[in-house]
């Protein structure tokens, strides 16, 4: 846009930057305070309400409050079992809750797609009372690992596991001091679509309104000796998607549970599809549309695998390991029963989730199951080298040009006007 003398902040520059979306509100402030903007709207909110301080954002919804009155800040993880400073009806997710509504209201009877996005339960892991101890320490699940994980670890999990987050969530009262907040986050959360979708059933928009809940991705908590959201296992790739579609045509379908394999890439698709605008989807998408899945009328398997990446360059564990940031590449494959990982540099990693739903046995070396792996490489190397990378020009409009250069004058490697050689079906060579 700087190239082009496109202004970041007109009508113009900001649809770019957000990809074509139009934002209402962006709730960036989990960033440190120095890359805090003091002026964004949640900030100017809670300054509204009273909270002084030049980032409230950090010194009252996301902190503590020490015995003498001090400020503990909720980044770090031993503050996490206070209640934050914010009333809790002024804290992130009812914020951004009255700003969907706020949204919805002024659209009318008029179709919308919003976005709503919570940043919570993320980073800092902290709540306001009540839902900072509505949890306890018997309530918490276990961590998902075992001790032959760390004991032989991959070099890019052993990596990771030498991150500080993922060294305290692996210390049993590290993350009993965490986990309630955490909980409580989610809590929260709940209690927030509950007034939103009652709000929305009052204003008469659950009766023509799909809704989509899933997530970006999951969690590791002190699962496999990790804490973040990184690497590719079931509890960071695996997110919850829960659909309401309000047309008739689901009633077969409601209430169920399906096992179809699904993609993050599967949303828009499936937008598109329900407002009857899917219009050369092979051009620019990769997904596929669950709206037959969800209507009972999906003839065919959708799919039979899902993919996914990770790029760990602007982690510590990039440094560890030696990569440069090209380098720091790893790719899944998962079927119904297998998971295969290809690192960038190292062995690939195999699990077979039939036997070992908890990932713990890494097949990486296991000479039993090496065509199981070669099969699996092949099916991931399949899906990168054909992965959308035309999109300037339709795959119809392709199949529309393809051996028309005759047509625009351009002859190539004919004999003469009265001899031109055409393909034909029958044989290998026609001459007219």
């Amino acid at each position: 846009m700087a190239r082009l003398g496109v202004d970041k902040m007109s009508a113009l520059g900001v649809l770019t930057s957000e990809c074509g979306l139009e934002p209402v509100e962006r709730d960036d402030g989990l960033w440190p305070d120095k890359l805090v903007d003091p002026n964004y709207a949640y900030n100017n909110f809670l300054k509204s309400k009273g909270y002084d301080g030049d980032n409230p954002w950090h010194d009252w919804a996301n902190a503590a409050e020490g015995p003498n009155g001090e400020i503990l800040s909720g980044w770090y993880l031993n503050s996490n079992h206070l209640p934050a400073r914010v009333r809790e009806e002024d804290s992130e997710t009812p914020y951004m809750t009255g700003r969907a509504i706020e949204f919805m209201e002024a659209q009318g009877d008029d179709p919308f797609l919003l976005h709503l996005s919570y940043i919570k339960p993320h980073w800092p892991y902290i709540v306001p009372a009540p839902y900072h101890n509505m949890y306890g320490q018997n309530q918490i699940m276990p961590p998902v690992r075992s001790d032959a994980e760390r004991d032989k670890a991959h070099p890019v999990l052993e990596a990771h596991m030498k991150h500080p987050e993922s060294l305290n969530f692996s210390m049993d009262d590290v993350r009993d001091n965490v986990m309630p907040a955490y909980m409580g986050l989610i809590k929260q959360i709940d209690d927030q679509m509950g007034r939103l979708f009652a709000w929305m059933e009052d204003a008469g928009r659950m009766d023509d309104t799909m809704i989509v809940f899933t997530s970006d991705h999951g969690d590791y908590l002190g699962d496999h000796w990790l804490g973040e959201k990184e690497m590719l296992h079931e509890c960071s790739i695996r997110v919850p998607m829960i659909v309401y579609d309000p047309d008739t045509a689901a009633d077969s379908t409601r209430g169920t549970k399906d096992e179809t394999l699904v993609e993050s890439l599967d949303m828009i698709p499936t937008f598109l599809d329900a407002v009857g605008g899917l219009v050369d989807k092979e051009h620019l998408l990769e997904g596929e549309s669950l709206l037959p899945t969800m209507r009972g009328a999906q003839e065919v398997e959708l799919r039979d695998a899902v993919f996914a990446e990770i790029d760990y360059s602007f982690k510590p564990a990039r440094k560890y390991t030696g990569k440069e940031p090209a380098e720091a590449r790893g790719f899944m494959i998962r079927t119904d029963r297998w998971k295969y990982l290809l690192w960038e540099g190292y062995r690939s990693q195999l699990f077979d989730r039939e036997n070992d739903p908890n990932e713990f046995d890494d097949l990486g070396e296991s000479g039993d199951h090496v065509n199981i792996r070669a099969e699996l490489h092949e099916r991931l190397f399949r899906w990168l080298r054909t992965r959308a990378t035309r999109i300037t020009i339709s795959e119809e409009a392709v199949r529309n040009r393809t051996g028309g250069a005759p047509k625009q004058g351009i002859i190539i490697g004919e004999w003469s006007p009265e001899e031109t050689i055409k393909g034909d079906p029958d044989s290998d060579y026609w001459v007219e």
